[in-house]
């Protein structure tokens, strides 16, 4: 399964980006699907996951209210709508397919892996 994570850039602090990450292949519209990110210097963290059907979310508390998690299984994409951005939020984003069909915050839970896109927001 291959992913492609795009939608990153540079914005300002209260800004918003919609990131998309786009799958090879339907079967990933069975697993559930998340996103996470890793500053320089931090080990990657949970930012939010989406079970297959996309009815059940969860997120980590730093982007509660902020981020929201959708998918389009239909066009095996899910996405990641971020606003109120802070410069705290600049990371390299991963977009993940769960081994699961349900939401997990583990990077264990977690079998293909795209290649990251760059969000930057400065202050």
């Amino acid at each position: 399964v291959q992913l492609q994570a795009s939608g990153g850039g540079l914005v300002q602090a209260g800004g918003s980006l919609r990131l998309s990450c786009a799958t090879s292949r339907r079967t990933a519209s069975n697993n559930g699907m998340g996103w996470f990110r890793q500053a320089p210097g931090k080990e990657r963290e949970f930012v939010a996951a989406s079970n297959w059907r996309g009815v059940s979310t969860s997120y980590a508390d730093s982007v509660k209210g902020r981020f929201t998690i959708s998918r389009d299984n239909a066009k095996n994409t899910v996405y990641l709508q971020m606003n109120s951005l802070k410069p705290e939020d600049t990371a390299v984003y991963y977009c993940a397919v769960s081994r699961y069909s349900g939401t997990t915050s583990a990077r264990e839970g977690y079998q293909y892996w795209g290649q990251g896109t760059q969000v930057t927001v400065s202050s």
